[in-house]
């Protein structure tokens, strides 16, 4: 077939004119839907629902980048898959939002009603709601959007009803009264990831209960807490306080006499050895209480305000706090106060409300045997935790469960479909049943996490048995934050066993994998925050440095398990290596270039074809790897060394010379080589940059030719077919008209003597390199040369490439070397004479010199920081020791540089150098 002539690339890379386009041409053309009837083996990841309220954050962006990665090359290898895209309905969160909005109107919910509160947050979720579904495509999310789904829509609302009705028939769901997070704000019980926690600056004070010989001292952080006491506490085995077990004490303010118990639970080396008990509200003191059959006294209502002894009633609780402390110190109770005690407390995480430990009436899941189930099924490998360094912590969770309280006191979720009729009697109602005429139902909703639990399944369709179910259920791979280890991915556990458990044991996992990130942090490894001034917008990267770039970014600091440090520095680096690709593919585009339909023998291949060629082999080989084990930092660190290093700054050089020789027949093999390895390049790129690859590829399509799994071949089998729009001709998708649906990489070519040889000519190359450098030559300057000695070494055919590298004339008759240097076994002698100038070269040199020391010592004091070492991440600190060896080195060679211009002679060989990552 006939190629078009040389096609020409815009001279930049602008993404802003690329993402949008392409993004929306994939969605058209069908690339993302899965298909559930397809023969080809499915894989399937359902991502961790944002919250209906919520926008893109760096954490989102790491997430999204790593999934979209996996299922990207998932979708060129012929996999069936599906990325299923969906938002959380957010209960506290979006209830707070609409309620801001109403109280703009100088209006409560209670203003409205239940009913007509719900049909408002419909409201705000249909015009407002969701926004991050559009910034997921600005980051280039290859999700099903066929398959969307909401918390809160029909589908999940019935698999909601459904286990719930189940767990509460198998006795696994109950009500009682318990110690629970409360927020005096929200009005609404918290579970623990709701709950932020920080160290405050709070008052210990000492208190004397009692008088004399039965006079006992307590310490406490919450003084007006003390009104609610019904007991002190001590060890068994404390003698100091053996003779007041079982007798009272007088409760001071109050006139109550409460008894003194004996309690494993206490630790006598803590303060005094004796802790009061308050069991409405501590959740320590609640099991004390349990244990020793002690009444709990309310005495902090919904608010937080004081129900109990007539002074103190109705003052907020950090109203009655030091209220109650004064009333204690006018007694002579007070032993002693220590200010500022800095404690750990917990707060809101949507309002930032002090937390109050409170016993409430609440709904439970009854955790033991859902729990040992999820543990068993990382115990036998059913599925497996990455990095398994996790294990040890999901095994503490599972293993020691507390039940979870799934009840909150709000109107926005799914409301508890439990009924309560005039008799005090019950009823959970199912899906499709109806509760007996003129009963209540239960005023609560149900935990956000209690639904987002069974989104592997509930996304596809359980509890019916749908086609979905079968082909996408269990899911391969769950991509997840290590911080919601315990409070997403072990209820997810839990729910999908129990629901799934008719299935085959190893069918009933929700998913085969669980890939733990973690947390992305600035780059001195510093915890994002608004307050440090720290925190990154990855739309606002996107905007400046492009979606790849800020996928790379990510992509390529993270490692399993290990908090992920970026900077803007970074994303500026990945948007300079999109550039770097751009260029190389439009030189070779305008010398040429195109993926051969047909390919010559290997008997046609040049030595640097056949290096390029065993490279390229060799990194399809370890991405491959290194995608199983989800390293998808060093998959990136693999393909950013072999595309800058080799290809651009090696191959396309050596290039040059046979695509300027009148050899036609070397001069399309090298056309073919290079658009070959292109090629490649950007499939093997694709996964994680999928905007500037899917230009690229397309742009090399048009050049002629069609792509190919290996070389000379047609494209290798694939195990199945996706990405048609319906009715779209199979036979005619051969993979030229987008890089999602063409074929992953599966070439193979080893030729360890054409590397070994090429390798031996780049460290010459950059010995010489950097000997013109010490002798003050600029990089583009020709200079005349002789190589002595090359005709003996396995480099003399590649001379002319040599001097085409390194901007060496021929040597002519009569030359003199004034420098020379010896490497791999040749001498290059140069003639620099007459070519520098010795006082700007000086200059120069002695600049160099100045900027290497003041780098030397920045990296010197870092080292001796002790607080550096020992509290910076250990990649921060390797790289400052790197820096401080570079920068000796540099020092050593200019201070020898510069003795030898002082004595006007010729510099000894350059001392060995420590290499940095180019």
């Amino acid at each position: 077939m006939s190629r078009p002539g040389p096609i020409e690339l815009p001279s930049q890379y602008a993404p802003a004119e690329v993402e949008g386009p392409r993004y929306e041409r994939w969605e058209k053309a069908g690339y993302f839907t899965a298909d559930a009837n397809s023969a080809a083996p499915a894989y399937t990841i359902v991502i961790p629902p944002p919250n209906v309220t919520g926008s893109l954050h760096i954490g989102h962006a790491l997430d999204h980048t790593l999934i979209d990665a996996l299922i990207r090359r998932r979708r060129m290898q012929g996999y069936n898959t599906l990325w299923l895209p969906g938002m959380d309905h957010a209960g506290i969160a979006t209830q707070n939002v609409v309620e801001r909005e109403l109280a703009k109107e100088g209006l409560s919910r209670h203003d409205l009603g239940r009913e007509a509160f719900v049909e408002r947050v419909w409201r705000w979720k249909a015009s407002s709601g969701g926004k991050i579904l559009g910034q997921m495509r600005r980051l280039g999310d290859s999700v099903d959007w066929s398959r969307e789904r909401f918390t809160m829509d029909e589908g999940l609302s019935r698999a909601v009803q459904t286990i719930f009705k189940r767990l509460y028939d198998d006795g696994l769901i109950y009500r009682a009264e318990r110690i629970i997070n409360w927020c005096p704000r929200c009005l609404t019980a918290l579970s623990d990831i709701e709950v932020d926690h920080s160290d405050d600056d709070g008052e210990l004070v000492s208190i004397r209960y009692g008088d004399d010989d039965d006079a006992i001292v307590v310490a406490t952080t919450r003084a007006e807490t003390m009104l609610g006491d019904t007991a002190v506490a001590v060890h068994p085995d404390d003698a100091r306080y053996t003779h007041l077990v079982g007798k009272t004490v007088e409760l001071p303010l109050t006139g109550r006499r409460i008894p003194v118990v004996a309690d494993e639970h206490v630790d006598p080396a803590f303060g005094t050895g004796a802790v009061k008990v308050t069991p409405a509200h501590d959740p320590n003191d609640f099991e004390i209480g349990r244990r020793h059959d002690l009444p709990s006294v309310t005495v902090l209502d919904e608010h937080g305000v004081i129900t109990a002894h007539g002074p103190f009633q109705g003052l907020d609780r950090f109203e009655a706090r030091p209220a109650v402390v004064r009333a204690l110190r006018e007694q002579g109770r007070i032993v002693a106060e220590k200010r500022p005690y800095v404690h750990a407390v917990g707060h809101c995480s949507r309002c930032g409300t002090t937390v109050e430990p409170r016993q409430s009436l609440q709904w439970f899941v009854r955790v033991g045997p859902l729990a040992k189930a999820a543990g068993d099924a990382v115990r036998d490998d059913r599925v497996r935790l990455h990095p398994p360094e996790m294990n040890a912590r999901y095994f503490g969770w599972v293993d020691d469960m507390h039940d979870w309280c799934i009840s909150r006191q709000l109107w926005w979720g799914h409301r508890i479909p439990v009924y309560y009729g005039p008799n005090g009697q019950v009823v959970c109602v199912g899906p499709g049943e109806q509760p007996p005429s003129g009963w209540t139902q239960d005023p609560d909703v149900l935990d956000t996490w209690f639904s987002s639990a069974l989104w592997p399944f509930s996304t596809l369709g359980w509890p019916e048995d749908t086609p979905d179910l079968r082909t996408f259920y269990p899911n391969s791979v769950l991509v997840t934050g290590y911080d919601i280890l315990f409070f997403w991915v072990v209820r997810m556990m839990m729910f999908g066993l129990y629901a799934m458990r008719d299935q085959p044991s190893a069918d009933a996992v929700p998913f085969r994998v669980v890939v733990l990130h973690g947390l992305v942090r600035d780059q001195f490894g510093k915890k994002m925050s608004k307050s440090r001034g720290n925190t990154v917008d990855p739309l606002d990267w996107v905007d400046r440095f492009g979606a790849d770039a800020t996928r790379f970014t990510l992509a390529r600091g993270a490692n399993p398990g290990s908090d992920i440090a970026i900077s803007e520095e970074w994303a500026a680096g990945s948007r300079n290596f999109c550039n770097k690709l751009w260029n190389a593919v439009r030189f070779a585009l305008l010398n040429g270039a195109h993926v051969p339909s047909s390919a010559p023998g290997p008997a046609s291949f040049s030595v640097p074809d056949r290096w390029i060629l065993s490279r390229l082999s060799a990194v399809i080989a370890e991405t491959d790897q290194l995608f199983e084990a989800f390293e998808f930092g060093k998959i990136c660190d693999v393909l950013y060394h072999f595309a800058w290093d080799e290809v651009c700054d090696w191959y396309l050089e050596l290039a040059k010379v046979p695509l300027t020789s009148s050899d036609e027949a070397a001069v399309e093999t090298t056309r073919q080589v290079l658009g070959f390895v292109l090629d490649q390049l950007l499939r093997l790129l694709h996964p994680v940059m999928p905007f500037v690859t899917e230009e690229l590829f397309t742009a090399l399509q048009a050049a002629g030719g069609f792509p190919r799994g290996v070389l000379g071949g047609a494209e290798p089998p694939r195990v199945g077919q996706q990405g048609r729009p319906p009715g779209a001709d199979t036979a005619a998708l051969t993979g030229e008209d987008s890089v999602m649906v063409a074929a992953w990489p599966t070439f193979a070519f080893a030729d360890p003597a054409a590397e070994a040889e090429i390798t031996s000519m780049m460290r010459l190359v950059t010995e010489i390199r950097r000997f013109r450098s010490d002798q003050g030559l600029r990089p583009s300057q020709r200079v005349a040369a002789r190589l002595a000695g090359i005709e003996a070494t396995p480099l003399a055919g590649h001379e002319e490439r040599i001097r085409s590298l390194l901007r060496l004339a021929p040597a002519a008759v009569g030359f003199t070397a004034s420098a020379s240097i010896e490497v791999e076994g040749i001498t290059a002698e140069l003639d620099v004479a007459g070519v520098i100038d010795v006082a700007a070269e000086r200059r120069r040199m002695e600049k160099d010199l100045a900027t290497a020391r003041a780098e030397a010592e920045q990296a010197e004091r870092k080292l001796a920081n002790a607080d550096f070492t020992a509290k910076a991440p250990a990649a921060v600190v390797d790289k400052t020791r790197q820096r401080l060896e570079v920068a000796r080195a540099d020092i050593a060679r200019l201070e020898q540089r510069l003795a030898v211009l002082a004595r006007g002679g010729d510099p000894p060989e350059p001392p060995d150098m420590p290499r940095s990552s180019p």
